[in-house]
């Protein structure tokens, strides 16, 4: 039979499989008939002339500029694309040939935004697609690719007269304060002359098909990339009660008085937008749904979480413990118990605190309820956690919670004395769906109670390297390494995916 570490493994990259660009775009974009040519774009049919352009901007877009020049052919007129600097060279350097666009490609690759900050290279991009853009005529289709990650950082074009830097260092200074990313994007976007929605009015009345990767929690259009082709729900008077909060309305640059002095007071209505269709192509939930079909493939029964599992990995870590527990609490039919009953209790109250959207708890305790006795059971969620970072190791907000929960897993086992779930044999994975981790060239880690047994027996103190933040040494100091998840630049990115696997023994 197959270790539980290949089956994560299977799982993490039939996942991933779904969300990578080339075949995300093939399931999603056709071109059919040779008279009157149509672009089919998830059932919706779009006629085509020789008159389709192609914009893009962010981490995953090179991979999803390249399979539409395929599909699209000689209909591609011209496009325009900015990504981050060097990602050409990486995925050269990585043997990605896919994800990179032919030598005669019709799409200019402008690249820039250093360490995912908006830089003169990014700023001449977003001039680039913003010309483009304002040249189209109602006869014209534009396809818009959007990536999530990056994607914000790619496209700056201030509202004249502001400067880049002007700009720049009104975000930092927010940011210093303590402005939430939400609150920085609402600044940026009121700011900004493609964001919220400014691409999509630019290239009115040509018509625009945008085809988007999400990277944030519960897909919202506006959020992604600070949604250029999306409605804003966002008015010039967000903008400045966010600078009133910060005490920053009375020492602006003159340029951003200027343009908050005269952008309109609403948002611009959705019927404004008739023009535009926005469709998510992948998601978190896209990858998490295939990962459950695999499970199920594989014998488990198989539950989907929630997609958007956010919070302190510390919180989110001890939530997955206290979920562990009472599936190995089913497995030694104990579950209708008093310590089941306990369980029960603590994993509300911790999922209430959390706060995670979607999460249905006690239609999931329902579910465990219904399954067989002795059924491998498969728990998948995906999202994005935070750490608190107070040492000086390395590591990532995936590899630190798959030790959390190795360790908790450990300490309830070492406590209860005969504790069910030394019945259970238990693995969770967690990683990055765009390969990387932290500053490491691990996506992420996969973590046992045995493991967490082992390395004390080794003499090693787990709660050290936690305490430094350096969970990476850990597993690659570990058994050579082999529990930490390594797969590679994937050229995509929906968040975090984690899976846990358990089975009687």
């Amino acid at each position: 039979t197959m270790s539980l570490r290949e089956h994560a493994l299977s799982l993490f990259r039939g996942a991933l499989g779904t969300v990578r660009p080339a075949p995300m775009l093939r399931r999603a974009l056709k071109l059919q008939g040779d008279g009157c040519p149509q672009l089919l774009v998830k059932g919706q049919a779009f006629p085509v002339k020789r008159n389709l352009y192609l914009v893009g901007f962010g981490k995953a877009v090179l991979g999803m500029a390249a399979a539409a020049e395929e599909i699209l052919g000689d209909h591609l007129t011209r496009g325009i694309i900015t990504v981050p600097l060097g990602i050409q060279e990486s995925l050269q350097r990585a043997g990605m040939q896919e994800m990179l666009l032919k030598p005669h490609s019709k799409i200019q690759v402008i690249e820039g935004a250093k360490n995912n900050l908006p830089d003169a290279e990014a700023l001449k991009g977003a001039v680039a697609i913003q010309e483009l853009a304002e040249g189209l005529t109602a006869d014209d289709l534009l396809l818009v690719l959007i990536s999530g990650r990056g994607g914000s950082a790619l496209l700056p074009a201030p509202i004249p007269p502001i400067l880049l830097e002007e700009k720049e260092k009104l975000t930092k200074l927010l940011a210093s304060r303590g402005a939430a990313i939400q609150e920085l994007n609402i600044v940026r976007k009121t700011l900004s002359v493609l964001k919220g929605g400014g691409l999509a009015q630019l290239a009115h009345p040509a018509r625009v098909v945008s085809l988007i990767l999400s990277d944030v929690i519960g897909d919202p259009l506006d959020i992604i990339a600070s949604g250029p082709t999306a409605a804003s729900s966002h008015s010039v008077q967000d903008c400045l009660q966010i600078l009133t909060k910060y005490n920053l309305l009375h020492s602006l640059p003159k340029s951003v008085e200027m343009v908050l002095s005269s952008s309109p007071t609403k948002p611009t209505a959705a019927e404004n937008y008739s023009h535009v269709s926005n469709i998510i192509l992948g998601s978190n939930t896209l990858a998490l749904e295939e990962a459950r079909r695999q499970a199920e493939g594989l014998g488990y029964a198989a539950v989907v979480l929630s997609a958007a599992v956010q919070g302190e990995v510390g919180c989110v870590a001890s939530l997955y413990c206290q979920l562990i527990q009472l599936v190995c609490l089913r497995f030694a039919s104990l579950g209708a118990g008093p310590l089941g009953e306990e369980l029960r209790g603590d994993l509300l109250q911790l999922a209430a605190e959390l706060h995670i959207p979607g999460l249905d708890l006690e239609q999931f305790l329902q579910a465990l309820r219904g399954l067989g006795p002795n059924r491998p059971v498969c728990i998948l969620a995906g999202g994005e956690t935070t750490v608190q970072l107070q040492g000086t190791g390395k590591g990532g907000r995936n590899q630190e919670l798959a030790l959390r929960v190795g360790l908790g897993l450990h300490k309830a086992q070492a406590t209860g004395g005969s504790s069910p779930q030394g019945r259970c044999e238990i693995l969770f994975l967690s990683g990055g769906t765009d390969g990387q981790d932290g500053p490491t060239e691990a996506a992420g880690a996969f973590c046992s109670p045995g493991l967490v047994a082992e390395a004390l027996q080794e003499g090693l103190d787990v709660e050290a390297f936690l305490r430094n933040n350096d969970s990476y040494t850990f597993f690659n100091q570990f058994q050579g390494g082999q529990h930490l998840l390594v797969t590679g630049l994937t050229g995509t990115n929906v968040m975090d995916i984690q899976a846990i696997l358990i089975r009687a023994m």
